[in-house]
């Protein structure tokens, strides 16, 4: 079988060493490099750089990974002359340029690669002859303070590609890193075995896992400005009750959509699936559906929270009302009096008695006394 040009040969190594490189076709040598100790599969020379965009890119044949020092093209190409594997491509927000290469590299479609590279997509499933592209919103948790109205939830997207022989997963976003999801399946080689699927499936499980973390995460908060709404001592600002309702409304649009595409990956016998595949998006499609609910449970709490605390500002100004209505009326005795007695008639009573303005005096504490007894026994003040 023919080998790559860029594929070299792969030598195992037991220990580390000076490895010295020799160009056959003109029998002169190369720099060397140095290889760390280590044991297993090396390459024979410094890995060639890979384009800013590209994450990895690696051919997998019986769940086993390959030669992963490769471009896209080298191993499509050696994938199509095995006749057995699949390429696993992953891009990080590539530019028009690199995906329009490889679009025609893979055989992509146009519609599909201008939603890849503008981003901004609702969660989807698309059929092209016998290419799946899945499209999925991932969602990322912030740290806060219970009374901000800082952002609380960030979103991204992650776009895949099914093919015969390839998977193609796009990132945008700097969270929901597919690293992880590379490692779990390389370490499950059954799993990986079943194709590009695999894939797909990997994908869609990291992705709704994040969805139950970040729920769980903004249940807190709920639970948390729950106490808070209905503690009397505490004073929560509403607009922080709005802000977590306008976060919750921006998860609910990220996740709800994609369930629609579940149910078609998990009931569409068509699809070019694996059936042991299908098996497994049914579980993602009952944790995806939990979620769903969850948020929906969440969106009628902040409602009625908010409802809660208008009233329970309500109420608030009512009671101050009634106490600045009740300190006013107070104050109307003492003004009342002190307004007659200032219109300086001379003939007005009192005015020549020697104990005429004490008398007065202990008149208005006297009213004012008896006032302040009937409000509080009427729980104004």
């Amino acid at each position: 079988m023919r080998t790559p040009p860029i594929l070299p040969a792969r030598r195992t190594i037991t220990g580390g060493g000076t490895i010295n490189i020799v160009d056959v076709s003109s029998n002169s040598p190369l720099p060397s490099f140095h290889w760390p100790g280590r044991t297993g599969s090396a390459p024979d020379a410094p890995a060639p750089a890979r384009p800013g965009r590209i994450v990895d890119c690696a051919v997998y044949v019986d769940g086993q990974r390959l030669w992963d020092q490769c471009t896209y093209k080298n191993a499509l190409a050696e994938v199509r002359d095995r006749k057995e594997g699949f390429v696993w491509l992953g891009l990080l927000e590539p530019g028009v340029e690199l995906m329009s290469d490889v679009a025609r590299t893979f055989g992509l479609h146009a519609l599909a690669v201008e939603d890849a590279v503008k981003a901004h997509q609702r969660p989807k499933l698309e059929r092209y002859d016998d290419i799946l592209f899945l499209v999925l919103r991932t969602v990322r948790y912030h740290e806060h303070e219970l009374d901000s109205v800082a952002e609380i939830v960030d979103t991204g997207e992650i776009m895949v590609f099914a093919g015969p022989n390839f998977a193609i997963t796009v990132r945008h976003g700097d969270h929901t890193e597919l690293a992880g999801v590379r490692k779990d399946l390389e370490a499950d080689p059954k799993q990986l075995a079943l194709g590009p699927g695999a894939v797909l499936h990997a994908v869609a499980d990291r992705v709704v896992d994040t969805y139950v973390s970040v729920t769980a995460a903004i249940e807190e908060d709920v639970d948390a400005m729950e106490e808070a709404v209905f503690t009397p001592a505490n004073k929560l600002r509403i607009e922080a009750i709005y802000q977590l309702k306008r976060e919750v409304v921006e998860l609910r649009r990220a996740v709800k959509p994609l369930q629609v595409p579940l149910q078609v990956l998990t009931q569409d016998t068509s699809l070019p699936l694996p059936k042991e595949i299908r098996r497994y998006l049914r579980d993602v499609t009952d944790h995806h559906t939990a979620v769903t609910e969850q948020i929906l449970d969440f969106n009628e709490s902040l409602s009625a929270l908010i409802n809660a605390a208008l009233a329970k500002v309500s109420v608030q100004q009512n009671t101050d009302m009634r106490k600045i209505s009740a300190y006013a009326a107070m104050a109307a005795v003492p003004t009342m009096i002190a307004g007659i007695y200032g219109m300086n008639f001379t003939h007005m009573p009192e005015l020549s008695w020697t104990y005429g303005y004490p008398v007065v005096i202990a008149l208005m504490v006297a009213l004012c006394g008896m006032l302040y007894a009937f409000f509080h026994r009427n729980d104004w003040l």
